[in-house]
C-alpha cells in the first residue's frame, strides 16, 4: 500500500525530525512537534501521534490528546461510519497500557453509549469495573446507570445492573425503586419499599420521610392489588394507621380500595365501617365517609347499568327461546347446563339487588349524624353536651335513648367531665317521667344522688329536680321527706370515716347547700306549719349559710303571722351577721318596717336604730338612710332635729352626692322654716369644699333666691364670687345669665364691672400672650389701652412689639365718640358730658314740686306688694289658722282710738278730704 506524499515530513519538519532522531523517547520533543503542526490535516497528525505512541506507549498525555482528536473527528459523522470502528480500536489499543486511567474508560464508555452498542457497552462497563480499583468505581457507576436507564435496554439487564449497584452503595435504593416503578415492576417495587420501611437505619438521600414512603407503599399496594402478592397488605396498612395518626382517614380508604380492587366488596364495606368507628377526628371521618358513600353510589350505578344491558339482551332472546320451549320442556330435567342456569336465577342468587343497594346507601346517609357524634365522643368521652346531642338524634326511639343515657352515665367521669354531668342523670329520669314510669324515674334519681360529683351544686341540683318531680305528681310528703334527707347533716362517725379515707365526697358538704335550703324552706312555707318553717330558718342561721334575702324573707314571714317583735329580732340578727354592702337592704327594710309599725310611739328606739345604721354605713351607702331618718323626724319628731339630720348627711355623703344632698336640705328648710333660713345653708354649702362645678351651681341657685327676695346687691356679689369657676370660653351659659341679670337690674358701672371680671377670669384660664389679641379685638370685651399694655408687659412682650400692638388697638375717634354716646338698656348712675355740659345721667330722678312739704296737698298712692308665702315657710299655716280668730277682734277694735300706723293715717286723711 503506497503512502501519500503529504504524509511524509516536509522541509519544515526536518528540524523536528532531526531532534527526534537524536532523542526519540523525549515526550517534550514529540509534543512540540504536534503543537507546531496543529494546523496540519488530521491524517498527518495521526501519523505523528502513532509514531510518538509507538516510542512512548505509556504516555497518558499523548493518548488523551489523540483520543480527544479522534472523538472530535467523529462528532458530526453518522453512527454507522467507519471512523467509529477506528475510534473504538484506538480506545482498545490505549487501554492496553491505560487500563488504570478512569478518564480513558469514561471517554470510551460514553462514546459506546452514544453508538448504541448495547452488548459491547455493557461488557466494556464490566471490564472497567474489573480493571479499576473500588475507590474509583463511583465514577463508572454514574454513566453506567445512565446507560441502563435508556430506552431499548432490556429490563432484565437494567435490573441486574441496579442490583449490582446496590451491593456497591445500598443508600441509592431509591434509584432502584424509581426504576422499578417506571418499569412497572410492582411486585419487586413493593417488596423493596417494604424492606426500606422496616430498616430503622435507612436514611433517604432524596429527603423523603418515612411518612411519605408509607403513603407511597400504601398507594402502590392498593392501586396494583391484583399484581402484588406475598405481602400482608392489611397488616402493613394497619401498621401505618397506628404509626401515622395524621393520615388515618387516607390509610383507611387505601385499605378499603385494596379490597375493592381485589373484588372483595363486603370486606371493603367492613373496612369502611371499622374506619368510621375508630377515627377520632372529624376530618378523617369526612374522608372515610365520602369515600364510602361514593363507593356505594358507584356500586348502585354499576348494577343499574348491568340490569339495563341484561334487559335488552333478554328481549332479543325471548322470541327464540319461546319457540323451542315447548319442544325441549321434557328434556330440561336431563340438561345439566339449564339446571345450573335455573339455580343461578334462584332468589337467593338474585343479582338484581338494586333495592338492597339503594337501601344500604340511604341507611348510610341517615347514619351520618350519629357517626359524626361518635367521632366527637371518641375525642372526649366526658363531653356532656355531645351526649345530649346524641340522645337528641334518637328522638322518637325511647329504647335507643335509654341505651344512650345508660352508656353516657357509665362512661363519664364527673371529675373529668366537660359540662355538667348531673344534667344527664336528670334528663334520664325525665325520660322515664315523660313516659309515665315514675318508679324507674325514682330509681334513676336515687342512683344519681349517690354519684361523687365535682361540685356540691351539681348534687344539690339533682335533689332539687327530684323534689320538683315529686311535686309535679302531687307527692308533697315525699318532696318534704326528700328535702329532709338532703339537708340532714352527716353523723360524726361518717365524718370520721371519710376523713380517714382522705377522699371527701360532695355528699358530706351537701347539708350546707343554700340551694337545697331555699327549696326546703319554700316547701315548708307552702306545705308545712309556721313552727316547722321557723325551725328550717333557724337551722339555716345556725349553719351560717343565710343570705340577706333569707333574713328578709324570714322576717316577712313572721310579720305576716303578726310576730312583729320576733321579726325585728331577725332583722337585728341580720345586721349583726352581715357587713356592707350586703346588709344595706336589711337596714332599709328593717327601718322602714319599724317606722311604719310604731311611728311616734317608739321614737327614741327608732332614733337609736337610725344612729346605729348611719354609723355603720359607708359614705356611698349612707344617703338613703339619712333621708329615712330625716323623714322620721319630720313626720314624728322635731323640725330642728330633722334639720340637724340633713346637716349631718351633707357632711357624711361622698363629694359626688353633696350637691344633691344640699339641694334636698335647702328644699326641706325652705318648706319648713321659710326661704330666709336657707341663706345660711347656701353659705355653708359654698364653703363646705364642694367641687368647683357644684359651687358654681349652688351660687347660681343662691343668686336666684336673693334676686327673688329683692336683694340685688347680694345676688350680684354671688355672681361675682361664682365667676371664678366659669371659663367664658367653655361656660357661656353662666355669663349669659349674669349679662341678663345686669341688663335687668344693673347700671353702666355694674355692667363694666361684669366685663372686667369676665376678662380677668378669661386671662386666668388661659395663657395671656396667646389669648390676649382675641379678646382685645372683641367689642364687648374692650379694655383700656393702659390695661392692655400692662398685660402685654407682664406677658414679656418687647416695647417695639407693644408699640405696634398699641397702634392696632387704638380705636378711631368716631368709634370713641359713638362708644361714649352709646346708651345701654339700663340707667347710668354717673354723670356724662353732652356738648361740653354736664348732664345728670339718671333721667328718672324724682323732681318734687314746690310746697311739697304740706301733707294735706300731697295725694300719693303707695303701691303695696304682698310678701311671698315662701318667706314664712311653715309659719304661714299657723297664721292662716289664727286669721279667723283675729278677724272678730280686729272688727271690734276698728273704731278704737288706739295708735295708728302711717298707712292707716294717710287712708283716713284721704277719706276725710
Amino acid at each position: 500500500m503506497s503512502i501519500s506524499k503529504e504524509l511524509y515530513p516536509s522541509q519544515d519538519d526536518l528540524l523536528y525530525e532531526e531532534e527526534l532522531l537524536r532523542n526519540p523517547f523525549s515526550l517534550k520533543l514529540w509534543w512540540r512537534y504536534l503543537v507546531a503542526r496543529a494546523d496540519a490535516p488530521f491524517r498527518k497528525r495521526a501519523v505523528i501521534y502513532e509514531r510518538a505512541l509507538k516510542a512512548l506507549p505509556g504516555s497518558y498525555k499523548l493518548w488523551h490528546a489523540y483520543l480527544r482528536e479522534r472523538l472530535e473527528l467523529v462528532r458530526n459523522l453518522p453512527i454507522n461510519h467507519s471512523q467509529y470502528q477506528t475510534l473504538n480500536n484506538t480506545f482498545e489499543r490505549a487501554l492496553v497500557t491505560m487500563h488504570k486511567m478512569p478518564r480513558i474508560w469514561i471517554m470510551y464508555l460514553v462514546s459506546l453509549t452514544e453508538q448504541k452498542l448495547v452488548t459491547r457497552t455493557r461488557r466494556t462497563f464490566d471490564r472497567s469495573l474489573c480493571a479499576l480499583p473500588v475507590t474509583q468505581h463511583d465514577r463508572i457507576w454514574e454513566p453506567y446507570l445512565v446507560f441502563v436507564s435508556q430506552r431499548g435496554i432490556p429490563i432484565e439487564t437494567s435490573l441486574r445492573v441496579y442490583r449490582r449497584y446496590l451491593k456497591y452503595d445500598p443508600s441509592h435504593i431509591e434509584d432502584l425503586l424509581e426504576f422499578l416503578l417506571n418499569s412497572e415492576l410492582w411486585q419487586e417495587a413493593a417488596e423493596r419499599l417494604a424492606g426500606v420501611l422496616n430498616d430503622d437505619r435507612f436514611y433517604s438521600i432524596k429527603g423523603k420521610t418515612k411518612h411519605r414512603l408509607w403513603l407511597e407503599l400504601c398507594d402502590l399496594l392498593t392501586q396494583h392489588a391484583t399484581e402484588i402478592s406475598g405481602l400482608n397488605v392489611d397488616a402493613i396498612i394497619r401498621g401505618g394507621i397506628k404509626k401515622f395518626t395524621d393520615e388515618v382517614g387516607r390509610l383507611w380508604t387505601s385499605l378499603a380500595d385494596y379490597y375493592i380492587r381485589r373484588k372483595l366488596v363486603e370486606k371493603a364495606r367492613d373496612i369502611f365501617e371499622e374506619g368510621m368507628t375508630t377515627v377520632v377526628t372529624v376530618r378523617d371521618f369526612s374522608v372515610i365517609f365520602d369515600a364510602y358513600s361514593q363507593f356505594e353510589e358507584s356500586m348502585l350505578a354499576l348494577k343499574m347499568e348491568e340490569m339495563s344491558d341484561s334487559e335488552v339482551k333478554d328481549e332479543g332472546s325471548n322470541g327464540e327461546v319461546g319457540a323451542e320451549e315447548d319442544v325441549d320442556e321434557e328434556d330440561d330435567r336431563l340438561n345439566v347446563a339449564k339446571l345450573e342456569k335455573k339455580l343461578r336465577e334462584f332468589w337467593l342468587n338474585d343479582d338484581k339487588d338494586v333495592d338492597l343497594r339503594l337501601a344500604r346507601l340511604e341507611h348510610l346517609m341517615d347514619r351520618r349524624p350519629e357517626l359524626a357524634n361518635s367521632v366527637l365522643l371518641r375525642q372526649n368521652p366526658h363531653n356532656v353536651e355531645q351526649w345530649h346531642r346524641r340522645v337528641k338524634l334518637f328522638e322518637g326511639n325511647p329504647t335507643k335513648q335509654i341505651l344512650t343515657y345508660t352508656e353516657a352515665v357509665r362512661t363519664i367521669d364527673p371529675m373529668k367531665a366537660v359540662g355538667k354531668p348531673h344534667t344527664l342523670w336528670v334528663a334520664f329520669a325525665k325520660l322515664y317521667e315523660n313516659h309515665k314510669d315514675i318508679a324507674n324515674s325514682r330509681v334513676i334519681f336515687d342512683k344519681a344522688v349517690q354519684v361523687n360529683y365535682k361540685t356540691v351544686d351539681h348534687l344539690a341540683s339533682v335533689w332539687c329536680e327530684w323534689a320538683e318531680m315529686e311535686l309535679r305528681h302531687r307527692n308533697f310528703k315525699g318532696a318534704l321527706e326528700l328535702m329532709r334527707r338532703a339537708t340532714a347533716e352527716p353523723t360524726v362517725e361518717v365524718k370520721r370515716r371519710v376523713a380517714a379515707d382522705g377522699n371527701e365526697p360532695v355528699q358530706i358538704k351537701l347539708h350546707k347547700s343554700i340551694r337545697l335550703w331555699l327549696l326546703y324552706v319554700d316547701l315548708e312555707e307552702s306545705l308545712g306549719s309556721l313552727e316547722s318553717t321557723r325551725a328550717v330558718y333557724e337551722k339555716i342561721l345556725d349553719l351560717r349559710i343565710a343570705t340577706p334575702q333569707i333574713i328578709i324573707n324570714y322576717a316577712v314571714l313572721l310579720e305576716d303571722h303578726k310576730y312583729f317583735e320576733d321579726a325585728f329580732k331577725v332583722y337585728e340578727r341580720g345586721v349583726k351577721i352581715f357587713k356592707y354592702p350586703h346588709v344595706k337592704d336589711i337596714w332599709v327594710t328593717y327601718l322602714s318596717k319599724f317606722v311604719k309599725r310604731y311611728g311616734k310611739s317608739k321614737l327614741e328606739r327608732a332614733r337609736e336604730l337610725f344612729e346605729h345604721a348611719v354609723e355603720e354605713a359607708p359614705a356611698d351607702s349612707v344617703k338613703p338612710l339619712y333621708l329615712q331618718y330625716a323623714k322620721l323626724e319630720e313626720d314624728y319628731g322635731l323640725a330642728k332635729r330633722a334639720m340637724r339630720v340633713y346637716d349631718q348627711a351633707t357632711k357624711a355623703v361622698p363629694a359626688n352626692e353633696k350637691l344633691s344632698m344640699y339641694e334636698i336640705y335647702i328644699a326641706r328648710a325652705a318648706e319648713i322654716f321659710g326661704v330666709p333660713r336657707t341663706r345660711e345653708i347656701y353659705e355653708q354649702a359654698i364653703e363646705s369644699g364642694l367641687p368647683d362645678k357644684d359651687v358654681k351651681v349652688m351660687c347660681l341657685k343662691y343668686a336666684e333666691l336673693e334676686k327673688s327676695l329683692g336683694e340685688i346687691d347680694r345676688a350680684r356679689a354671688l355672681y361675682k364670687h361664682s365667676s371664678q369657676f366659669a371659663d367664658p370660653r367653655s361656660d357661656p351659659e353662666f355669663w349669659n345669665k349674669w349679662h341678663e341679670f345686669e341688663v335687668q337690674h344693673g347700671n353702666e358701672d355694674t355692667f363694666r364691672e361684669m366685663l372686667r371680671v369676665k376678662r380677668s377670669v378669661s386671662a386666668s384660664y388661659s395663657q395671656t400672650h396667646f389669648i390676649l389679641p382675641e379678646y382685645l379685638m372683641q367689642k364687648d370685651q374692650m379694655q383700656t389701652l393702659e390695661e392692655a399694655k400692662d398685660v402685654l408687659k407682664q406677658a414679656g412682650v418687647a416695647d417695639d412689639e407693644m408699640a405696634a400692638l398699641e397702634r392696632q388697638l387704638v380705636p378711631p375717634e368716631n368709634d370713641i365718640k359713638k362708644e361714649q354716646s352709646r346708651v345701654v338698656g339700663f340707667v347710668s348712675a354717673g354723670v356724662v358730658e353732652s356738648n361740653g355740659q354736664k348732664v345728670t345721667a339718671n333721667n328718672e330722678d324724682i323732681e318734687l314740686p314746690e310746697g311739697s312739704d304740706s301733707e294735706e296737698d300731697e295725694k300719693i298712692e303707695i303701691a303695696q306688694k304682698d310678701v311671698p308665702d315662701a318667706v314664712f315657710g311653715g309659719l304661714i299655716r299657723k297664721r292662716d289658722e289664727g286669721d279667723e280668730a283675729e278677724d272678730d277682734s280686729a272688727a271690734k277694735n276698728k273704731d278704737s282710738d288706739g295708735p295708728l300706723g302711717a298707712l292707716e293715717r294717710i287712708k283716713r286723711r284721704k277719706q276725710a278730704s
